[in-house]
């Protein structure tokens, strides 16, 4: 009985070898083989960028939150400047006010300064004509009195 079985084994396998399917059943099992390779290679490389690939992750959140950071300063940025816009006009009236009040007492300071000149020149031109005469007396003394000390020297 045993001899049978044997001989029923062997001519199963040369039916499947003759047949092809033994081939096919060891191609797939190489197949398989290569895919269960590629596989861990693929996974082996996938570890190999997780330190990477964080990395990157943790960049990105980071830019993402720094852009989300700038809108909301914008934003608030924005709505402080709405804020402070009626402000600002007020201000801008009431600084313009003070150059025009400032602007007018200049002026005013330079016309009285203008006549206070006008009046210092006219007295001085009174006390330089009043003190003419005498000076001219005085000229004409001190004229005569330099003639007389040269042909003393001479």
């Amino acid at each position: 009985m045993d001899k049978l079985r044997e001989f029923g084994r062997k001519a199963l396998f040369y039916v499947r070898v003759l047949s092809g399917y033994e081939e096919r059943k060891i191609r797939n099992y190489r197949l398989q083989l290569e895919q269960r390779l590629q596989q861990a290679q693929a996974r082996k490389a996938a570890l190999r960028k997780i330190p990477e690939q964080t990395v990157l992750q943790e960049v990105r959140r980071m830019v993402e939150d720094m852009q989300a950071l700038n809108k909301r300063l914008e934003e608030t940025e924005a709505a402080i400047e709405e804020y402070f816009k009626p402000i600002d006009k007020e201000v801008e009236t009431i600084m313009k006010i003070q150059l025009d009040g400032e602007e007018k007492t200049m002026k005013e300071m330079m016309t009285t300064m203008q006549r206070q000149a006008l009046l210092e020149k006219m007295e001085a031109e009174k006390i330089a004509n009043t003190h003419q005469p005498d000076a001219n007396q005085g000229n004409q003394d001190a004229t005569t009195s330099s003639r007389g000390q040269d042909a003393q020297m001479r």
